[in-house]
């Protein structure tokens, strides 16, 4: 059973990291299908980014009044109903409205998974049991560019989002046969006031810091969006703390294992949300390869990510949680400054092994640092726990795109303008680089024995 439940709730992950990437490779043949250009078309990508931010911080509610289980069946159905949508939209304002209702299942989705997951493993089997979670999840973007453009070049793009569909029912069944209906707490009321201040301070933040870095709108649009998104969001701490049952109860802050996983988790995120972006970019752009070329080169790094799901549990039992975590995210940070020194004379072979070596480490944070948000939270709290984490972890990743942006752009700038340099890369990898390798920094600050509990079976009495 144990393998069975990770699996099932996998099917959602894997819907939606496939969706993530299919979508970027036909953004040209559906931009020119509904009549509009691929750069309007990004504006898509964020509706999907806005829905996530607005709906994750009410996810663990729902689970609560509903049951996560419920929940978790009408959030996969949502999800499919959108992919519909998408592929009958016949205008822009249309696709971003149907991405918009694809983006409030995802956001459903993916944290009630993880809640169920915590709620129905023991805390000592909770690594291997996350490992498998996102197994699945990680076969998406592996399968996603390539299948995407065989879709798009022998059949048509509609069946990119058409697809979700037989998989989507397939979870549904699964679900509904095999998944325990988990325990859950008495649903708190609903902190309105809360869910207005925390939604439109996230969606403002994520719009906001996604069109900074996509030419789809003027920059100083985006900077707008994010300096009042910011703004909002003190308003909600403030709100949050005068709050008895807050939407987002950041008096989880004060557990410092919890404390140490989210903010150092968003320096690391914050380095490698900008490198598929910039990445592929240098590649394209100074490197002269086609994006399939490019797309071959990059995909190396999710091969290295699924091999590391078999060993995870072995890592963090025999090097514990301090050592994994300083290990997998110092070695992560470091393939992004040597991405700095990459010339195109530099042998394919040669990025294709440093990316396997980096994704299986970077896939080794990914999986202990979605436990170890666990480490110090009792039961009752894991819901918010869960939902803090997936909040900071999608708006941390968003602005990693901002940021490896804005660093390409200043760096331009510097110089005047003209066309884009080599040397205008490798700024932006050694300054992601250094960010990621602050949280690597902050894990080491972590006493030896944290998280031990999660790798270690309780003693019977």
């Amino acid at each position: 059973m144990s393998r069975v439940v990770p699996l099932i709730l996998a099917t959602a992950l894997f819907m939606e990291n496939m969706d993530a990437t299919v979508i970027a490779t036909s953004l040209a043949a559906i931009a020119a299908d509904i009549g509009t250009d691929p750069i309007s078309l990004k504006l898509a990508l964020t509706a999907y980014l806005v829905a996530l931010a607005i709906f994750v911080p009410i996810s663990s509610w729902m689970a609560d009044r509903f049951g996560a289980r419920n929940v978790f069946r009408i959030a996969m159905v949502v999800f499919m109903i959108g992919s519909i949508a998408c592929a009958m939209s016949g205008s822009l304002l249309a696709f971003v409205v149907a991405r918009f209702v694809q983006g409030m299942g995802g956001a459903m989705m993916t944290p009630v998974a993880r809640l169920v997951l915590v709620r129905a493993t023991p805390r000592h089997e909770l690594v291997n049991a996350m490992a498998w979670l996102t197994v699945p999840g990680l076969i998406g973007p592996i399968m996603g560019p390539p299948f995407g453009g065989f879709l798009t070049t022998f059949f048509s793009w509609h069946w990119i989002f058409l697809i979700n569909v037989p998989i989507g029912i397939a979870g549904v069944v699964l679900v509904g046969r095999f998944l325990p209906e988990t325990q859950r707490n008495a649903p708190r009321r609903i902190d309105l006031g809360g869910f207005v201040l925390a939604g439109t301070a996230f969606a403002l933040f994520a719009f906001g810091t996604s069109v900074i870095s996509l030419p789809a709108l003027p920059p100083i649009v985006g900077i707008i969006a994010t300096a009042i998104g910011i703004g909002i969001g003190a308003l909600y701490v403030r709100h949050a703390l005068r709050t008895e049952y807050p939407l987002l109860d950041l008096r989880l802050f004060r557990l410092p294992y919890f404390r140490s996983s989210v903010v150092a988790g968003a320096a690391f995120r914050l380095g490698q949300g900008a490198t598929p972006f910039l990445f592929p970019l240098m590649l394209q752009l100074i490197f002269g390869m086609t994006p399939f070329q490019s797309g071959m080169v990059t995909f190396a790094g999710a091969l290295g990510a699924i091999v590391a799901k078999f060993f995870a549990s072995w890592i963090f039992k025999r090097l514990g949680f301090k050592i994994s975590l300083i290990v997998s995210t110092g070695i992560s940070a470091i393939g992004i400054l040597v991405m700095g020194f990459y010339t195109p004379e530099t042998p394919v072979p040669l990025m294709i092994s440093i990316l396997v070596f980096t994704g299986f480490w970077n896939s080794t944070f990914w999986t202990g640092s979605s436990v170890f948000v666990f480490a110090d939270v009792d039961d009752k709290e894991a819901g918010q726990a869960n939902v803090i984490s997936q909040v900071t972890g999608q708006l941390t990743m968003a602005l990693g795109v901002a940021v490896g942006g804005g660093v390409l752009e200043a760096a331009h700038a510097m110089r005047g303008g003209g066309e884009l340099l080599l040397s205008d890369f490798h700024l932006a990898f050694f300054i992601v680089g250094a960010i990621c390798a602050i949280s690597t920094a902050m894990f080491m600050r972590l006493p030896a024995n944290a998280g031990q509990q999660l790798t270690r079976e309780p003693h019977a009495h």
